[in-house]
């Protein structure tokens, strides 16, 4: 198969070659390929950094902590992310063990990424006293913009696409058709069927318009009519939820739960936007009958642990002051009246 597919759109005439591979050289006789899907991956994760970064900056986020949660809540969704991927397959990923931990083949779930990641957080925060829910406000905003980014890099390999459509739209390549035709048994064992020689939704492109959209609406929100920790992070479930909950009913490459034809993202999306929903309205009543100030991101400040320990270094030489006056004072009239 080539590194590149042209791929063609419903209402355009010509169509777009779309390179997989961004770069391919050698060092030292080891030949060494970066793909544009890791690339993108990449930048979006950068931005998505640099937003958390500034944000955790402007909330007075020790830089300190910031970093632990980032090295270990990346390290906790790329597992999270592989595992769920592996379980939601098990039936081959079973009998095929030693292919587990090969994800540079393939085969990683966002969903599972953000439960990984959320857990790892956790913790972090329990260790290093920090505020774990506007810890996730900052997150689910900056987890907006990697997504929508980093889904370009499903179009440069041409995948996670859905089923036919006549839209304006509607995209189709080689690699689109080829992936199709092999699948058609699969398709057909979950009751639906794609034409490989018909354009098909670009889900990949409606995840990505949602997601940057709705780091807008989310800043908007944090912004304006922020209340209580962790308001951001449910309007994130609720609004990732509602979107995914749609798409991935028309995408073709949903991952189901074993033995029926129920995709596992769309019912944990379903019940994600659910749950959120009701969350924050129970929420949002409770702050508007009894309004409470923000906490802080960190629980306890450097500054102000600083600045505690010299109010009570200083209360202490105050007392040890008072003392020895007191003691001066009694000397001195002992002395007089002897």
């Amino acid at each position: 198969m080539s590194d590149y597919a042209v791929v063609y759109f419903t209402g355009i005439k010509r169509g777009f070659s779309i390179p997989s591979v961004l770069a391919d050289f050698s060092i030292f006789g080891i030949d060494i390929e970066i793909k544009f899907y890791g690339a993108i991956i990449a930048f979006g994760f950068l931005l998505a950094v640099l937003f958390g970064g500034r944000m955790a900056y402007k909330w007075k986020m020790s830089l300190d902590k910031m970093v632990d949660v980032l090295i270990y809540g990346t390290i906790a969704a790329i597992v999270g992310a592989r595992l769920y991927y592996v379980f939601s397959k098990w039936d081959y990923y079973g009998a095929h063990l030693s292919e587990i931990p090969q994800i540079w083949n393939g085969g990683l779930a966002i969903y599972g990424g953000i439960i990984g990641g959320v857990v790892a957080a956790y913790f972090v925060c329990k260790i290093r006293k920090m505020n774990y829910w506007n810890l996730l406000d900052i997150a689910t905003m900056s987890l907006l913009i990697g997504q929508g980014i980093g889904r370009w890099g499903n179009f440069t390999n041409q995948e996670a696409f859905g089923v036919n459509t006549d839209l304006p739209w509607g995209m189709w390549s080689e690699k689109v058709a080829a992936e199709i035709m092999s699948n058609q048994e699969l398709y057909a064992s979950k009751g639906f069927e794609v034409d490989p020689m018909a354009p098909v939704h670009p889900t990949f492109l409606y995840e990505s318009i949602w997601c940057l959209l709705g780091f807008f609406v989310l800043y908007f929100i944090c912004c304006k009519a922020r209340k209580f920790s962790g308001q951001i992070a449910l309007c994130y479930g609720i609004w990732y939820g509602l979107e995914r909950t749609i798409v991935e009913g028309l995408r073709t490459d949903s991952l189901y739960i074993a033995g029926t034809t129920i995709r596992v993202s769309q019912a944990l999306s379903a019940t994600l936007v659910l749950v959120c929903t009701v969350l924050l309205i129970v929420l949002l009543r409770k702050y508007t009958k009894n309004p409470q100030p923000i906490d802080g991101v960190d629980f306890f400040l450097e500054e102000q642990l600083k600045a505690e320990a010299e109010s009570k270094n200083n209360e202490e030489a105050e007392v040890v002051d008072s003392e020895e006056t007191v003691e001066n004072e009694e000397a001195e009239s002992d002395v007089q009246n002897n």
